[in-house]
């Protein structure tokens, strides 16, 4: 697994790439790249629903969390600011 981190004004984006398939048991070796907790995180990737919990998890302590959706953008699923509300779509620029 491979992770590619960009930063932006207001969010750190963090891309990763699977190289094949992945199990359950493997979340144990997997290490996020670490952000500034004081702005917040786009998750982005192909990957299980079961990846993206722990990753969410992971980057909690952080401003605010979101996954990204192409069709949509970046959804908020996580946030401790009232500045970005749960369900908010970031706009995330190439």
């Amino acid at each position: 697994m491979e992770f590619k981190v960009r930063e932006k004004d207001d969010f750190t984006l963090v891309e990763f790439q699977l190289s094949g398939p992945i199990s359950p048991g493997e979340l144990k070796d997997i290490v996020p790249p670490e952000v500034d907790p004081r702005k917040g995180v786009v998750i982005s990737g192909r990957g299980p629903v079961w990846l993206y919990g722990y990753l969410v998890h992971h980057y909690h302590p952080t401003r605010w969390v979101a996954t990204f959706d192409p069709r949509l953008g970046a959804v908020v699923v996580s946030s401790h600011t009232p500045d970005v509300r749960v369900g908010e779509v970031v706009e995330v620029e190439d």
